[in-house]
């Protein structure tokens, strides 16, 4: 992979003749154009530089850590743990969220409904003290200096922002990945196949099954997990179609409601990572008061609706990248 960055750093220059203002969304069908912020336009230069940054470990204390480590692309943008972990072991209060279809988020983060866009949301991890994630509190001019000193950052920088002087900047490092976040979209499950592209023979007789279950008004689950991202309700680039979407997951606390999609790769469950499998988060709710009980078979048969929500090809596109220069 080191050879096919040098070959887009090289390139980069050539992308700013554009105009760091235009940019081709690729977007699965049905899905509408993410809203991005007027003062962080899109650019494939952008994005590119975005997309290096997110598994850089320089953006970290340690020099060991990025984005990518608690953002794992092969696990739907996860980490596989409980609760995650910073870059000196601090264990976070929280299951790492998914990426996929961040953009369309109304708020970011389990309990934060002030946090309104990517850019704001990427500072907590950068720069959190209680706990640290990355650890770049008060370091951020020397993360800075690191990055200027590299001719291919220097260029890629200046590609991405050809109206600054001064294009090496934390703020631009803050917009560059939010930019390249932004376009992990994810729409290409069996799913997907079935409700936009009409092929009626993408989900077995097991997971039309579950759908039904999913959809019904007695098992309830899309009155949480509703829309085409199912996290309720989601901001494009026509507005929002509403605030973000809350729950009590049955701890007493009201938290953000993760999207479904890719659920089947994003174990552990829940946003303390206490449930293990699909089927036992299903037995978990089943067994809430006033729930509808749920058979072996009706477990069975959502479990396998919620695995066709597992988009093959956004899980593989970035799953070699994970150092720099993806080795």
């Amino acid at each position: 992979m080191r050879s096919a960055w040098l070959a887009t750093a090289a390139l980069l220059g050539a992308a700013s003749l554009a105009g760091a203002d235009t940019y081709t969304w690729r977007l699965p069908r049905g899905f509408p154009a993410p809203a991005v912020p007027a003062d962080n336009p899109m650019s494939e230069a952008k994005v590119a530089l975005g997309e290096r940054l997110f598994f850089e470990p320089q953006l970290s204390v340690t020099g060991r850590h990025s984005c990518a480590s608690c953002h794992d692309p092969a696990r739907a943008f996860t980490d596989g743990r409980a609760r995650a972990v910073g870059a000196t072991g601090q264990v976070l209060r929280h299951n790492a969220m998914p990426l996929a279809n961040a953009a369309y988020n109304v708020s970011f983060g389990w309990s934060r409904p002030d946090i309104r866009s990517l850019e704001e949301q990427m500072l907590e991890p950068l720069t959190n003290e209680h706990p640290i994630e990355l650890g770049l509190a008060g370091r951020e001019s020397g993360v800075v200096a690191a990055l200027g000193a590299d001719a291919r950052y220097r260029n890629a920088f200046a590609a991405a922002f050809p109206d600054e002087s001064a294009a090496v900047t934390f703020a631009n490092v803050v917009k560059a990945i939010a930019a390249f976040e932004r376009t992990l979209v994810s729409g290409d499950s069996a799913f997907d196949r079935l409700a936009f592209g009409g092929e009626h023979d993408a989900l077995s007789a097991e997971a039309r099954r579950g759908m039904s279950l999913f959809f019904s008004p007695s098992v309830g689950c899309s009155g949480c997990h509703s829309g085409f991202n199912f996290a309720g309700n989601w901001v494009d680039s026509q507005g929002a179609t509403g605030e973000t979407s809350f729950a009590d997951n049955g701890t007493g606390l009201r938290l953000r409601v993760p999207s479904l999609r890719n659920v089947a790769v994003t174990a552990p469950y829940m946003h303390d990572g206490r449930i293990a499998s699909l089927a036992a988060v299903l037995e978990h709710y089943s067994g809430r008061p006033n729930a509808t009980p749920l058979s072996e078979d009706d477990r069975h048969a959502l479990v396998a609706f919620l695995e066709s929500l597992t988009d093959p090809r956004f899980l593989a596109r970035y799953s070699l990248k994970s150092t720099p220069d993806g080795t």
